[in-house]
This record gives C-alpha cells, structure tokens and sequence, in this order.
C-alpha cells in the first residue's frame, strides 16, 4: 500500500510515498481502508520534529475517514462507514497517511449518515474539539458572549458555526488583517484585531468582560486572555497555534482573576464517543455547512502541509485517496 513514512523531521516538500506493506489484522484491532483524512497542526509539529514522544519511523495522520476492510473480531462489518481520531493515531501508532490503517476497536466509530468523504473527514479532529471545549467544558449558552482567540483557524471556524447555531454572541479574534472581514461574512458578531490593543477593543464592546472565552492561540496569549473574563467566566484552552507547550512564570493566584475559571479540553484524553454521536445529531439538526479549504490527491500531501503552514486556509484542508 501507499504511505507516507516519517524518516526524521522534515519539511513539507520532503513528504514521500512509500510502498509498505498492509498492516496483518490481529485481535482487537481493526483494518481501515482510508478514504479521506484532516490534515491537523498537530501533524505539521510532528513532521517538524517537535512531538517529542512521537517515535520515528512512522506514519503519521490523526484522524481519519474510511471503511471497514476487515472487522477482525469487532461487530463492525466490511464495508461499514467510520471515523477515527486521536487515541494514539499516527502517534503511537501508524496513523492514517495511507491507503489502510490498522487501529484498535475501542476507537473505530461507525458513522450513519450520507455525507461525501470530504465532508466526514472534515469534521472528526476539528468540530470534535469545538463541541466538547464550547458544550461539555465551557457549558455555553444562548444569549452568552464567547471570545475565540485564533478564530481564524479551522478549530476556531467550527467554534463559530456551533456557537451562532445555539444562539451566543461571538467575538472572533484574528492578527492577520487580511481575514477581518472574511470571519465577519463566516457569521462572527464582532471581529476583532489581535494585536496591542485588543484589550480596548474588547472592553470598549463588553465593558464587563465576556462570559466564556475558547483559547486556541495557546500559552502566549492565556494570561492576557483569563483577564478578559466578566466575574465568573470561564476560559477553556483548546489548542496552541503559538506554538508554546509550557507557560513560564504562571502564579494561579495573580494570573486568574479572582471569581474567574480556567479549564481545558483535551480531544485525546478521556475521549467521550458520546460527544461525537452528539456533534453528529448537532451537526444534522441545525444543517451545518462543514467548512473546507481545499482538497488535495494523496500524492499531493505536501502542499496540503505547505497549505497549513502558509496561515492562509480559510477552513479544513483534506487529502483523498
């Protein structure tokens, strides 16, 4: 089969496809012909070397979309359509950069529905991560404001599609001036500059603060985030499109204003397939129109990796076989 191996840290134009052999099927494990996956920052981090438990060889791929090639001893049957995502996927083990791949039942999902492969293979990582961080962690609700830091990115598109559908305010921030308005026309109430002065804008809008705040850029901003909270808000962390694991110099009791919350979702811990069976009905219910950037052929990965680097996707970008 095609995959694409991780020798060593790389750049995107250094992706090759290599002829590896199909994973053998063993108990408890089930084989995935993979149809169409996501392509995620975390992948772009492990591809650059800076996943630090990921053990090289491998194949790398987080999620993905596909069928059931051979249920082994699951009471999945051929042919049956399923997602899969995180839980060691492309990390532990090979993950989804290929034609198959051999991944543990526990996390093989079936899906029941008749969306287009590029569609499905948009939505597990991504809105997965929104719709736990907004209504299992944040518990938004209608009439609330939300702030997304990094609601530009593809987690922070999604965040917005959920949030509007139940009914909250949302104030989107970007630092690239080129996407102002685009995430005004995506349905943002407010758009906001990330720069020196976000602060002002913010409070000149809510000058209490904002209810809930979804922290996407990571680390670099979460201080200066947790004190845009009205009395108790709540900030959850999702991501960290800074770039930076660990934040230095953190004192709780300065750095988290009193009477405010600080919580985080994490989409490979504790993985609830209660929320996905949820974000599916979510998605149908309120007729969500999954973003995407581009779609890119299996032997053009590397510009879909070129693509995410580059900040300028305005959505999910998805690689087919």
């Amino acid at each position: 089969m095609k995959a694409v191996v991780l020798e060593k840290p790389s750049t995107a134009n250094e992706l090759a496809i290599q002829e590896v052999p199909i994973p053998k099927v063993m108990p408890g494990w089930i084989l995935v012909k993979i149809k169409a996956v996501g392509i995620n920052r975390s992948e772009i981090f492990t591809r650059q070397g800076d996943s630090p438990s990921v053990k090289l060889p491998r194949i790398i791929g987080i999620e993905c979309a596909g069928e059931i090639e051979d249920p082994s001893d699951s009471p999945l049957q051929k042919g049956q359509r399923v997602v899969s995502l995180m839980g060691g996927l492309g990390r532990e083990f090979d993950g989804s950069y290929a034609e198959y791949a051999l991944i543990p039942s526990s996390q093989v999902y079936p899906i029941d529905n008749d969306m287009d492969w590029v569609e499905l293979a948009a939505i597990p990582e991504i809105y997965y991560t929104a719709y736990g961080s907004l209504f299992d962690t944040l518990w938004l609700k209608r009439g609330e404001t939300l702030l997304i830091r990094g609601g530009s990115s593809s987690v922070g598109l999604a965040a917005l599609q959920l949030a509007k559908s139940v009914g909250a305010t949302v104030i989107s921030t970007t630092r690239n001036t080129n996407k102002l308005e685009f995430l005004k026309q995506y349905g943002a109430d407010f758009v906001l500059l990330d720069d020196e002065t976000l602060s002002e804008q913010l409070f000149s809008l809510f000058p209490n603060g904002v209810n809930k705040v979804l922290e996407l850029v990571g680390t670099v901003t979460l201080k200066h985030s947790l004190k845009l909270l009205s009395h108790h808000g709540v900030l959850c962390m999702s991501g960290i499109l800074g770039g930076e694991w660990v934040l230095e110099n953190f004192e709780p009791m300065m750095d988290i204003p009193s009477g405010t919350y600080f919580t985080q979702f994490d989409s490979g811990v504790n993985f609830k397939e209660k929320l996905l069976v949820e974000l599916f009905n979510h998605i149908e219910q309120h007729k969500i129109k999954v973003s995407i950037a581009k779609v890119f052929s299996f032997d053009e990965i590397h510009k879909a990796h070129q693509l995410m680097e580059s900040n300028a996707a305005n959505g999910k970008i998805v690689v087919v076989n």
